[in-house]
């Protein structure tokens, strides 16, 4: 019994240590750099994936000042000097994306501190995964949404600006994991209420 125990105490601890990495690290690479390389001392390659429509003639190399259009199919928009507008463009999705995941994480965290002390259906814990409900359904849908919208004022005045669209879509992914993570919220909201009774009767 103390070994398992013991073996549950560090399962927890190993898990919390994961998601708090995880979170740092999505911290840093999604979001800090990302921020430092809008309007900061670093300098990201500046680019956008985006599809070009196979209907349309394009020369080899569409060019309007400083901006480059390279590929077929699957190109890339490539900034050589970019203003600090369309460096914003550039990094708003994958900054929004970032930030969700660590609201993801973070209440992954918090939950995994009520588990390890044995509260599993803690009221917080109802609240916490609603939040991760909604962060992933934002991923699923705004984040693409943003990618979209930025690529197309990104694209706005180029001489192939009609035969460039976004190269994402929205992700059906992780709307179907909030739709799961909304069930089980549900459950737990349940498994709360069917607790506070049953406290109540004793």
């Amino acid at each position: 019994m103390s070994n398992t125990t013991w073996w549950t105490r560090l399962a927890d601890r190993v898990l919390e240590l994961v998601l708090v990495l995880a979170a740092l690290g999505v911290g840093l690479f999604r979001v800090l750099l990302p921020i430092l390389g809008v309007n900061g001392p670093l300098s990201p390659g500046y680019s956008r994936e985006v599809r070009v429509d196979d209907a349309v003639r394009l020369p080899v190399t569409a060019v309007s000042e400083a901006v480059t259009l390279r590929g077929s199919g699957h190109a890339e928009l490539a900034f050589a000097d970019p203003s600090l507008g369309q460096r914003l463009l550039l990094a708003l999705p994958g900054l929004v994306g970032g930030l969700l995941l660590v609201v993801v994480l973070a209440a992954l965290l918090r939950m995994a501190r009520t588990f390890r002390d044995g509260d599993f259906f803690a009221p917080q814990n109802t609240r916490r995964l609603t939040v991760i409900a909604a962060a992933l359904m934002l991923m699923g849908f705004l984040v693409p949404l943003l990618d979209m919208m930025t690529t197309n004022l990104l694209a706005h005045g180029l001489p192939a600006t009609t035969a460039i669209t976004p190269a994402k879509n929205y992700a059906v992914q992780p709307m179907f994991l909030a739709v799961l993570v909304g069930a089980a919220a549900a459950a737990f909201r349940a498994g709360t209420r069917m607790r506070a009774d049953t406290e109540g009767l004793v």
